[in-house]
C-alpha cells in the first residue's frame, strides 16, 4: 500500500507581465530554495493580518524569525539614522529574493507600519533596541 504523498500548494503565478518575482524560473533551477512559494494568496492574508495586530516588539521579532525559517523571506526594521518622526522614519526592507512576488515585497512593509502606527509602544521599543533613545 502507498502512502500518498502530498505536495503544499504553491503560489499561482502572476499575470503576465504585472511581476517581476521570477516564479518561473525559481522552479526549473534544481535544487533551489522554493519555500517563499509556499505562501499563497490566502496565507499572504494571514500572514498581513497577523502582522497588522502585533502585540510587542518580542512578537514582531518572533514573526521575522519564522518568516525567515518557513519562508526564507528575511526582514530588517531600522530606523532612520536622521530623527524618525513618523513610522515612515523606520526602514522596513525585504531582501531581495527570487519568487518572492511584488506584491507581497508592498504589502509586508505595510501591515508592519500599520502594527506600529495602531501601537506606538511597539515603535519606541524599537528605537530603545537601536539606542536612538539613550539622550531622551
Amino acid at each position: 500500500m502507498n502512502p500518498m504523498t502530498t505536495t503544499p500548494p504553491i503560489r499561482q503565478p502572476c499575470p503576465p507581465g504585472a511581476c517581476d518575482c521570477g516564479r518561473d524560473p525559481l522552479l526549473e533551477t534544481p535544487g533551489a530554495d522554493v519555500r517563499i512559494l509556499f505562501l499563497t494568496r490566502s496565507e499572504e492574508k494571514r500572514l498581513v493580518e497577523r502582522l497588522e495586530n502585533l502585540q510587542s516588539l518580542s512578537d514582531l521579532e518572533r514573526l521575522q524569525q519564522r518568516m525567515y525559517e518557513q519562508l526564507g523571506i528575511r526582514v530588517d526594521i531600522v530606523p532612520s539614522f536622521n530623527e524618525v518622526r513618523t513610522m515612515r522614519g523606520i526602514g522596513i526592507n525585504l531582501g531581495e529574493q527570487p519568487g518572492l512576488c511584488r506584491k507581497t515585497r508592498q504589502s509586508i512593509p505595510a501591515a508592519i507600519r500599520r502594527a506600529l502606527e495602531k501601537r506606538p509602544e511597539i515603535a519606541y521599543e524599537l528605537l530603545n533596541a537601536n539606542d536612538l533613545l539613550r539622550d531622551a
